[in-house]
């Protein structure tokens, strides 16, 4: 008899792309390895059945928690969290609150060796859990107060206020429900002392992002500088106005021809940032990140505010590009910068970096290679695997 794991995810672990996905994907994986897993996964309004994207062999069984509907238009955002606001509830905590009773039904009769959280939002959940499993594991995909205080950081007033109260809100929730948990999972050891900071009766364990291994793509290198990621998450669509706003026009007349192109989903989220300028190009979702990426001469990772550590540096890596980042966005990473990539903080000291690489094939080749290796050394799902081995899970 194989042991057993439920592991609840408040979104969709397959297809497995983008930063979220990616990080659960890996972790069930490793559990379907040695556990017989029973997932139950939470579905927006209108999105496919999550069952149907579950390879074979993953999940013994697969139970949908279905959400309300949620218009998204800007309008009804605000009223949501201004809502959110007065009861003083981060939004992401907010939208996957209220399921206790579905969950239990749902927990009747079964009993666990592990039970997985996918989420700091889902972390109230441990309370249904715990009576159905030995162990309990929190994943901490990034550090929710930090993400928000960053936010608050960038963000303009009032957005900034909304923003700090989440963050206090957060907190407070952090170190009510972190400590419950039997083992927490943070992405670097940065994030892991960010928790102990705020939880020190916590001993969270380092699991970092990873991709699949695969083999760098031979791409032909075309006169373009490239960013990936979802553009519905705030951390990118700010860096895109950032780098938009205060680094293009720096680089868009030094370099004559010259591409600026933005590759992942929820395109519209920056379509009024980007508008009105033929040589920026955004692609939408693409199939394979790491193939897409590998056409570029420069990647660029500009971000301002975030937590946990950056897939899209990753698949850069994988893909072989050279990476110009800011220091927060490069954070958590084992990297030195003009060994691994190139940091730069300023709109000035980030165009002459980009600009020194695109001067120079041998650099680009040579930080491409660098990251290459370390992707390859620390950062594929096996290595990733084997930090969860260490643990004993």
């Amino acid at each position: 008899m194989r042991p057993s794991a439920l592991f609840l995810s408040p979104e969709a672990p397959y297809p497995a792309t983008g930063g979220g996905p990616l990080r659960s994907s890996a972790l069930l994986e490793y559990l379907a390895c040695r556990y017989a897993v029973d997932l139950i996964v939470f579905r927006e309004p209108g999105a496919p059945d999550p069952r149907a994207a579950v390879p074979a062999g993953i999940a013994r069984r697969v139970d949908v928690i279905d959400l309300p509907y949620h218009s998204r238009t800007f309008l009804a955002r605000m009223v949501r969290n201004a809502v959110r606001y007065l009861r003083n509830r981060p939004p992401l905590n907010d939208r996957f609150a209220g399921f206790a009773a579905p969950l239990a039904r749902l927990l009747a009769g079964r009993q666990y060796n592990l039970a997985v959280v996918e989420h700091f939002w889902c972390a109230p959940y441990c309370e249904q859990l715990e009576p159905h499993a030995a162990r309990t594991v929190l994943d901490l995909h990034n550090v929710e107060s930090v993400y928000y205080g960053r936010s608050a950081g960038v963000e303009p007033w009032p957005a900034s206020a909304v923003l700090r109260r989440f963050e206090r809100a957060c907190r407070s929730l952090e170190r009510k429900w972190i400590p419950r948990f039997s083992i927490v999972l943070a992405a670097s050891e940065h994030d892991a002392n960010l928790v102990r900071a705020i939880c020190p009766e916590t001993h969270p364990h380092v699991y970092p992002n990873t991709i699949p291994f695969t083999p760098q793509p031979d791409a032909v290198e075309q006169n373009v500088l490239a960013f990936s990621g979802n553009f519905d998450y705030q951390p990118n669509i700010g860096a895109v106005r950032f780098f938009r706003k205060r680094i293009w026009p720096l680089l868009r007349d030094r370099w004559p021809g010259l591409v600026w192109r933005l590759i992942g989903k929820n395109p519209t989220g920056i379509a009024r940032l980007v508008a009105g300028d033929p040589r920026i190009e955004v692609t939408g979702p693409v199939a394979d990140a790491v193939e897409a990426l590998a056409t570029a001469r420069v990647v660029v990772a500009p971000l301002l505010a975030g937590s946990g550590t950056r897939v899209k540096i990753l698949e850069a890596w994988a893909a072989g590009r050279a990476v110009v980042s800011t220091s927060l966005g490069a954070e958590g990473l084992p990297v030195r910068s003009g060994e691994h990539l190139l940091l730069a903080d300023s709109p000035e000291a980030f165009a002459e970096a980009v600009s020194r690489l695109l001067a120079s094939p041998e650099e680009r080749l040579r930080l491409g290679r660098a990251g290459r290796a370390l992707y390859e050394k620390r950062f594929t799902r096996e290595q990733g695997w084997k930090e969860l081995a260490r643990i004993g899970m």
